[in-house]
């Protein structure tokens, strides 16, 4: 992520706290419509993600491109465009987060939106044949679309089903797994939280998870959500992935290791 970029989502941050969690949801969901449709048309993404034009003619293209849009749905995809970004990916990247921001924002205290997605993921990544159908190149977003709300409506909130509907239709690039623990982090954050990733070769105990969580927080000085997954080929030890930083005390990595000492 380049400098601009940097500046530009902290710009676009202070947008999500304009709009009200009773309009949160539905704006949201208009920015990643909004997203999807800068993302299909390389002359419109060139034209906002221009760092040479001004910021007021950004502004006039979303007034005309997306007149269909709420009033606070252009209001912050103009605050959005405005800024500077390093390129028109980052742009795209920008609108998706500031999107599932805005739907976190919306969230009830009680609801755990990234448990959800995460639980999406396990099931995804547990069955090929799903896994294909929501992450193949060859299907249509339309169609991968369907399918999300055939596999989710009435089983996962409204914010999830939102989000991953995004997430399948406009991929760009990133598989499943990745979609998932990004968005997550970003509905983690918005609440002031970081989510850590622990993988281990079998289940630990509620005590074990319990000192585990306290030690990171303690650490990192934030509160922290474990999303605990299951990886027998680890074969014993943890592996802990907070952002972009493991902590990777697994049996199967020290072993790795102690092959490429021995073979140099």
């Amino acid at each position: 992520m380049g400098s601009a970029t940097r500046e530009a989502l902290v710009a676009a941050k202070d947008a999500v706290a304009s709009v009200t969690a009773k309009n949160s949801l539905a704006t949201g969901a208009e920015l990643f419509e909004a997203g999807r449709v800068v993302g299909s048309s390389a002359q419109l993404r060139s034209a906002l993600a221009d760092p040479a034009a001004a910021a007021k003619d950004k502004t006039a293209i979303v007034g005309s491109v997306f007149s269909s849009l709420s009033a606070s749905a252009r209001t912050v995809l103009s605050a959005i465009v405005s800024a500077r970004w390093s390129n028109a990916d980052d742009l795209l990247a920008g609108i998706e987060e500031i999107g599932i921001r805005l739907i976190a924002q919306s969230a009830p205290a009680k609801l755990s939106i990234d448990d959800q997605l995460f639980a999406f993921g396990t099931t995804v990544s547990s069955d090929s044949e799903l896994e294909l159908a929501v992450g193949s190149k060859l299907g249509s977003a339309e169609s991968k679309s369907a399918l999300i709300h055939e596999l989710l409506t009435g089983k996962a909130s409204e914010q999830a089903l939102v989000i991953i509907d995004q997430l399948v239709q406009q991929p760009r690039g990133r598989r499943i797994g990745e979609l998932i623990s990004t968005a997550a982090d970003i509905v983690a954050d918005q609440s002031s939280q970081s989510v850590a990733t622990i993988t281990t070769a079998a289940p630990l105990t509620a005590a074990q998870l319990e000192r585990l969580r306290t030690g990171l927080t303690k650490n990192y000085e934030r509160e922290l959500k474990l999303n605990v997954r299951i990886d027998p080929s680890l074969i014993g030890g943890v592996r802990v992935q907070i952002g972009d930083e493991v902590i990777d005390g697994s049996v199967s990595t020290k072993l790795n290791d102690l092959r490429i000492q021995l073979a140099g």
